[in-house]
């Protein structure tokens, strides 16, 4: 029997209760989602603790018109944006007023049917976080459902299988004879480890996209503007002063879209504040309380930075310290730091390529970006990285694990161009923490999705 899953619909006064997840396997590309929609709406005289599990009565229908690339034209002929959010859902900003919701979907065993003509009832607010109210959408042109196989269903056998320590020996040899641009070495902690829990240390199955944009084009004018872009540039060492919150380690834990998220945030209140507020956020909050992720199995930093940022805050790490593991939410009574603004590079799934992520970077701070981890990665020691297509003893999907871009540079040997990144696996991996990687062509996908958002200090 075919079981719909409302996955999103769920009381955002349980946002603060870890109970089921919100990424959801929905599929649906940009080209689905464009186009002319009625989003039909309830009262809008409740709070961010309203629960829209069950809408009520329709007051409101509003027809909008979602434009290439990220234009949003109301029926009363106001312009906003629009953006894809992932692959799962979108969010419209118009005449002051925000919606966001997740494409329907139903799952009948391990085949998952998306429905990318229609919502779950979420929610829309004012741009001042004020007059909530549930609402749901409907394209007004059908679109065909879309069929695709869970990558993770029935596959339990496989994911606690350990790769053995010859395994790992032979993917590092192979790695260092193909190529010289980095260096590959064994890491002890992963010895051992199963692929499940390898999954969750580059993102866990929450993380997964059916497909990602390619960069966007690069037009005359962003060339104009990047050409007095420094040759090299690194938030760690601006005129001596480091403006990059430490390296920290995930565990087992599928949590890097917290700590790619969160770290954004640190470091850009120390670039706003002139390095005097050096806070540290609590990823446990977001695997803990957060609706928008999937807790240890993965999420995206987008939901996190900006969804959860601007609509509920996050708090410091000794509020709610890491535990590295899903567990149930404490609500401590802390300050939470927000965000007021947030956006893909770009300004919408689909914009973002080397240059916009160059002038985001040095103009306003370290990024959020995320990229597939072949099996290669686990084992990078130094140098500049770029996938080697050595054999694989990982027979899963590729997952996006999420990480914090601080800098870029050319190496002044091979003249090869790199990305600066934090990693989240701790400072004995790779160079103390970081990894170098190609740039310029989007490697593993490094140059898609890169996120930004706007902290407000206090």
């Amino acid at each position: 029997m075919v079981r719909e899953r409302i996955v999103f619909v769920l009381a955002v006064a349980a946002l603060f209760v870890c109970q089921s997840a919100a990424d959801t396997p929905a599929n649906c590309s940009y080209n689905d989602v464009q186009g002319k929609w009625i989003f039909y709406e309830g009262v809008r005289n409740n709070t961010k603790t309203e629960d829209c599990d069950e809408m009520g009565a329709v007051l409101r229908k509003l027809r909008i018109d979602l434009q290439y690339p990220n234009r949003a034209i109301d029926e009363y002929g106001n312009e906003g944006r629009w953006t894809m959010i992932y692959n799962q859902g979108f969010e419209v900003t118009v005449n002051e007023r925000t919606y966001f919701s997740f494409s329907v979907y139903k799952q009948d065993g391990g085949n998952i049917t998306s429905l990318c003509d229609r919502t779950f009832p979420g929610w829309s607010h004012d741009v001042t976080l004020r007059h909530w109210a549930c609402f749901y959408g409907r394209k007004q042109s059908e679109v065909p459902a879309k069929v695709h196989t869970d990558p993770f269903y029935n596959d339990a056998q496989r994911r606690a299988h350990v790769p053995t320590r010859k395994s790992h020996e032979a993917l590092v040899r192979i790695i260092n004879e193909k190529q010289s641009l980095w260096r590959a070495k064994i890491h002890e902690p992963f010895v051992g480890k199963s692929h499940e829990e390898l999954l969750k240390l580059r993102g866990g199955q929450g993380s997964w996209l059916g497909h990602r944009p390619e960069p966007a084009p690069v037009t005359p004018e962003l060339l104009r503007e990047a050409a007095s872009l420094p040759k090299n540039f690194d938030w760690r060492n601006v005129n001596g002063i480091n403006y990059v919150s430490p390296v920290r380690n995930q565990g087992s834990c599928g949590s890097c879209y917290a700590f790619s998220a969160l770290g954004m945030l640190e470091s850009r209140l120390r670039v706003k504040t002139n390095n005097t507020v050096q806070v540290e956020l609590s990823p446990q909050d977001i695997v803990s309380c957060s609706q928008l992720s999937q807790g240890c199995a993965g999420g995206f930093p987008f939901l996190i930075a900006g969804r959860y940022g601007k609509d509920y805050g996050v708090v410091e790490e000794q509020c709610n310290p890491y535990q590295g593991q899903d567990g149930p939410c404490t609500l401590d009574v802390c300050p939470r730091y927000y965000t007021s603004e947030y956006q893909y590079v770009g300004g919408y799934y689909g914009g973002c390529n080397e240059l916009q992520m160059q002038l985001a970077l040095v103009r306003e701070g370290p990024l959020s970006v995320s990229f597939e981890v072949e099996s290669d990665f686990y084992h990078y020691e130094g140098g500049i990285y770029h996938h080697t297509n050595a054999f694989s003893f990982d027979p899963f999907v590729l997952v996006n694990h999420a990480v914090l871009l601080v800098g870029y540079g050319v190496d002044e040997i091979t003249g090869e161009n790199y990305w600066i990144v934090r990693n989240s696996w701790g400072d004995s991996w790779g160079e103390n923490g970081y990894f170098r990687i190609r740039r310029g062509t989007n490697e593993v996908g490094i140059e898609s999705i890169a996120v930004i958002a706007t902290p407000i200090p206090f």
